[in-house]
């Protein structure tokens, strides 16, 4: 008996809705990592894209477990000496692009490599209930539903 192998071809990638309001950003990041990488299917090879497109809108309602929301810090660096930038996850909720908490805890899910860089872009987070992928015909899926510790309440 021979190993199954899914070629590229033969991949049919389906477009999946997310609505993220009051869903826990952990669990929330893991269930979209795995849809992203494909190992919800039958199928799955690992060395192949997989995955489902993703479509997440309301990414501004996630909820922080705990004390995450005052204590848990997003780093960066601006390239000069001593340049290391911090800021809180409040901040960055109530800011302009409060949809990068999710993306960043999503990014941190998957491995590093052209693969996981081409699975992420499969990725669209939304701030809003809007989104431009009407055409697409994406499958809604239920995250609270699935788990009771899914969503909290803010």
């Amino acid at each position: 008996m021979k190993t199954f192998t899914a070629k590229p071809a033969e991949i049919e990638k389906k477009w999946v809705l997310i609505d993220a309001s009051g869903l826990v950003v952990g669990r929330l990041a893991s269930i979209i990592a795995m849809r992203l990488r494909g190992k919800h299917r039958a199928n799955y090879t690992p060395h192949v894209d997989c995955g489902d497109n993703v479509v997440v809108i309301n990414a501004e309602k996630v909820v922080l477990t705990g004390r995450k929301l005052d204590k848990k810090v997003y780093y960066h660096h601006t390239g000069f000496p001593g340049g290391v930038k911090e800021r809180k996850a409040k901040f960055i909720l109530e800011g302009r692009f409060p949809e990068r908490v999710l993306e960043k805890a999503v990014e941190r899910m998957l491995d590093e490599g052209p693969l996981a860089r081409k699975q992420f872009g499969n990725l669209r987070v939304y701030k809003g209930a809007n989104h431009p992928h009407e055409a697409q015909q994406p499958e809604s899926i239920d995250i609270a539903s699935m788990n009771r510790k899914n969503k909290r309440s803010a």
